[in-house]
């Protein structure tokens, strides 16, 4: 069994600022003003996650785009901002088509869908 061993700071430096720019374009496209106390517990909450997990494990995410969504979904979901705005985003989510967001931002919006 793998231990957990932490990431170097700049490959956690480089996915806790992708994360971070991923929520900035999600709440931009959406028109709204991003909750910020919450974004920063979503990072947090990202980097303790990432922490936990086994070294082969941590290198396969910051490997693989796939793997990284999977884990800002969590993380998103985690941190309590899936409940931020849920009414709004809801509604803006009904109408995927209007938003003006790339596919890969379905795995936060979906989180408002259930």
């Amino acid at each position: 069994m793998s231990e957990a061993s932490p990431t170097t700071p700049d490959r956690l430096s480089a996915l806790k600022a992708e994360f971070r720019h991923h929520l900035e374009r999600f709440y931009a496209g959406l028109q709204l003003a991003p909750p910020y106390e919450s974004v920063e517990k979503a990072i947090r909450t990202l980097t303790t996650m990432i922490h936990g997990l086994p070294i082969e494990e941590q290198t396969r995410i910051l490997a693989d785009p796939d793997l990284r969504w999977q884990q800002f979904r969590l993380a998103f979901d985690a941190s309590g901002l899936a409940k931020k705005h849920r009414g709004i985003i809801a509604g803006l989510a009904r109408n995927r088509s209007a938003l003006n967001l790339p596919a890969e931002y379905d795995h936060f919006l979906n989180l408002f869908l259930t």
